[in-house]
């Protein structure tokens, strides 16, 4: 049974922390995308290599296009935001320089992103709460249960709404398949009695 629970919870862990590190050419624009459920906050550490005759951008817009982070020069800093609703959000560097791209030299760009429990800060909270110790890997281990449960809630929701789609598309298969049926069966019974009028009208046949 633990190695069970190990099996299912590790997966959900694996998700909480993103880190990356990638290079950056010049005059280009690079961009990572990933999915988040609703009411999840989202905290992010970056930072990228100096160049002198570089600028960079940094973006972070969700699947309607609105923007949830922006930073102009951005070299390094955080970044915090609390999705609204499931979707896919999109960070993006970009990277300017007046100089082109054969002068300048490509920037190393380092992102760690987390959500979900690994983003929450329970060194704050604990100051906050006057939480001791224990109370607050308690408080993790909840916070940590809650989200399995949901992840798993969703899951299964979207199960469900698969299934039903299954179930729709084979109706729709099945009922396609009985009107092909009938046509074919209808043009069938008018060829034969179109060639029957016509050896008819041939004398071919009486």
């Amino acid at each position: 049974m633990s190695r069970l629970f190990l099996l299912l919870t590790f997966p959900v862990l694996f998700d909480f922390t993103f880190s990356i590190t990638f290079h950056l050419p010049v005059n280009l624009r690079k961009c990572l995308r990933e999915e988040i459920h609703k009411d999840v906050l989202v905290t992010g550490e970056y930072e990228v290599s100096e160049q002198s005759n570089a600028k960079n951008n940094l973006k972070i817009t969700d699947s309607s296009g609105h923007i949830l982070y922006s930073k102009e020069d951005a070299s390094k800093g955080k970044f915090a935001f609390t999705t609204e609703d499931y979707d896919m959000f999109e960070v993006c560097f970009e990277s300017k320089s007046p100089l082109g791209t054969g002068r300048v030299t490509d920037q190393l760009v380092n992102l760690d992103m987390k959500h979900g429990v690994e983003a929450k800060n329970y060194e704050e909270i604990a100051k906050v709460e006057k939480l001791k110790p224990l109370e607050v890997e308690l408080r993790r281990l909840e916070d940590l249960s809650e989200s399995i449960v949901n992840d798993f809630a969703y899951m299964k929701k979207r199960e469900e709404e698969m299934r039903d789609t299954n179930e729709s598309t084979n109706i729709r298969v099945l009922y396609f398949s009985i009107f092909s049926m009938c046509c074919l069966i209808g043009l069938a019974t008018w060829q034969v009695f179109y060639l029957r009028r016509f050896f008819k009208a041939k004398k071919l046949i009486e």
